[in-house]
C-alpha cells in the first residue's frame, strides 16, 4: 500500500509539472524575424505582458527567416519589414501590416551632406557617384553600408531606389544595429536603417528635402518607407494567446506604444 501511494504521488507530481509546462506554453507567444521591428515588438510585448501575464518572445533573425519560421510553424507570428511576395502568399501565408516605417538614410555625424535625392542615393549605391564631393561633401571616397540578402530593409530600400541587384556594397551586415555601428565608426560611410532604430549617434539625411518622421511617412511625403508586417499561416488559426497579441497590436490601444517605439501606427 505504501509503495502504491508513493508511486501515485510521484505520478501526480509529474502530471502537475507537465500540466504547468503545457499551460505556460499555451500562455506564451513566439515571434521571429525582422531586426528592424525589434523596438516595436518588444515595446508591444512589454505592455501586453503587463496587461495579460502572457509572455511574448522575440527572435531577431531577419525578415526572410521570420517568414520561413511562420511557414514551418516554428513561430506563432513571423515578422517581416517588407510586404509578402506573391509566391509567399500563394504558399499559404498572410501578411498583416501593423505599422509603417521610414527607412532612414544615415551618414556619419562628421559628414556635411544633409540632403540627397532618391536619384543621388541610387547613384551612390550603384557606384556611379564614388566621391562625397560630387554631392556637396568632403573630397573622400564613399563607403557603402547595407544589409544582407534576404533582409526586409534591404528589399525595401532597393525596391524604392530601383537598385535591385545593382548595389556595390562595401559591407553587407546582418542587423540594423550593425549598420548603425558601421556608419558611426567611418566618417565616409552611408547606410540605411529603420527610422525606429536610429539615434543621435548618426546623422539622418533629408531625402528630396523631406525628413523622415511619423507625419511624413504617414502622408507619403517621405518616399523611402515600408510596412512592418505580422506573418501568419492563412489556414491555421493562431493559439488563443497569439490571437490576443495579434489583436492588441492592431488596436488603438497599441498606437501610442508603436509611436513611442519610433514607428508609425495605422490607427
Amino acid at each position: 500500500m505504501k509503495k502504491f501511494l508513493v508511486t501515485l504521488l510521484v505520478a501526480l507530481c509529474a502530471f502537475s509539472a507537465f500540466a504547468q509546462g503545457a499551460n505556460e506554453k499555451a500562455q506564451s507567444v513566439s515571434t521571429d524575424g525582422s531586426t528592424s521591428m525589434e523596438s516595436v515588438v518588444l515595446s508591444l510585448a512589454e505592455v501586453f505582458e503587463e496587461d495579460t501575464g502572457i509572455v511574448v518572445t522575440y527572435n531577431p533573425t531577419g525578415s526572410g527567416s521570420g517568414i520561413t519560421a511562420a511557414a514551418e510553424g516554428r513561430a506563432d507570428i513571423g515578422l517581416s519589414s517588407r510586404a509578402l511576395k506573391d509566391e509567399e502568399v500563394a504558399s499559404g501565408l498572410t501578411g498583416t501590416t501593423v505599422a509603417l516605417d521610414g527607412i532612414a538614410i544615415i551618414v556619419n555625424t562628421e559628414n556635411p551632406v544633409g540632403d540627397l535625392s532618391v536619384a543621388d542615393i541610387a547613384a551612390l549605391y550603384k557606384g556611379e557617384i564614388t566621391n562625397w564631393a560630387e554631392v556637396g561633401g568632403n573630397d573622400a571616397p564613399v563607403v557603402l553600408i547595407g544589409r544582407e540578402a534576404g533582409s526586409g530593409t534591404r528589399d525595401g530600400f532597393e525596391s524604392i531606389t530601383d537598385t535591385e541587384d545593382a548595389c556595390l556594397y562595401n559591407q553587407e551586415l546582418t542587423s540594423t544595429g550593425a549598420v548603425i555601428t558601421a556608419v558611426v565608426s567611418n566618417p565616409n560611410a552611408i547606410g540605411y536603417a529603420s527610422l525606429s532604430a536610429v539615434d543621435e549617434t548618426v546623422k539622418t539625411v533629408l531625402v528630396d528635402g523631406v525628413a523622415p518622421s511619423e507625419e511624413t511617412v504617414l502622408s507619403g511625403e517621405y518616399q523611402i518607407q515600408r510596412p512592418f508586417v505580422f506573418v501568419t499561416k492563412t489556414d491555421t488559426p493562431l493559439s488563443e494567446a497569439a490571437q490576443q497579441f495579434f489583436d492588441f497590436a492592431l488596436s488603438t490601444d497599441a498606437s501610442d506604444v508603436i509611436a513611442d517605439a519610433g514607428a508609425v501606427p495605422l490607427v
